[in-house]
């Protein structure tokens, strides 16, 4: 196992202004308690009640999209671990809060993400809303959520959702996305 000098991980976090990183496979519970934790930082930094609402809408969110596509991958594929290699981070940028995870996909399932991201990221408040609302009529797909999260997300951000991939192989990408708030 490689050193890990702890005094120089903290120094960089504390430079980046990151309140709160987890890296790991992701429970509910895991969410449950960064959730806490997040909540409890922000009250402490008397933070508006609107930014600590959307900041912990939108880490939920990202931690359960996480959750939920290594979930699925861990099913389809038993004994393999690389899917669990996943992140959040919590942080400062400025005057906003960052939200950002990350975690390894099948690069050929995120191309539909990719492009509904870049398509939320093209609409105003008010197209957000009207969408929020149709979608909310729409029966879910099985097996997968009311697809209001991103939508959610869009709703709740000061600046567009940026999302990148990585390529790991030819198959695989790390996929990340940062929400501003």
């Amino acid at each position: 196992m490689a050193t890990i000098d702890l005094y120089d991980l903290r120094a960089r976090l504390n430079c980046d202004e990151i309140l709160i990183c987890f890296a790991g496979p992701f429970s509910h519970s895991i969410i449950e308690e960064l959730g806490t934790a997040v909540r409890h930082y922000l009250e402490e930094e008397q933070v508006a009640r609107t930014s600590l609402m959307n900041v912990f809408a939108v880490f939920v969110e990202q931690a359960q999209n996480v959750k939920n596509y290594t979930a699925r991958k861990v099913a389809q594929s038993p004994g393999t671990s690389q899917y669990n290699s996943s992140i959040v981070v919590i942080g400062r940028s400025g005057d906003s809060y960052l939200v950002a995870s990350g975690n390894v996909v099948e690069c050929a399932d995120i191309a539909p993400v990719m492009a509904r991201i870049e398509q939320l990221n093209g609409l105003d408040r008010q197209e957000l809303k009207a969408l929020y609302k149709e979608q909310l009529r729409r029966s879910p797909a099985p097996g997968r959520g009311a697809g209001l999260g991103l939508i959610d997300m869009a709703r709740n951000v000061s600046a567009p959702l940026e999302a990148s991939l990585r390529e790991i192989d030819d198959k695989t990408c790390f996929f990340s996305l940062k929400a501003l708030i």
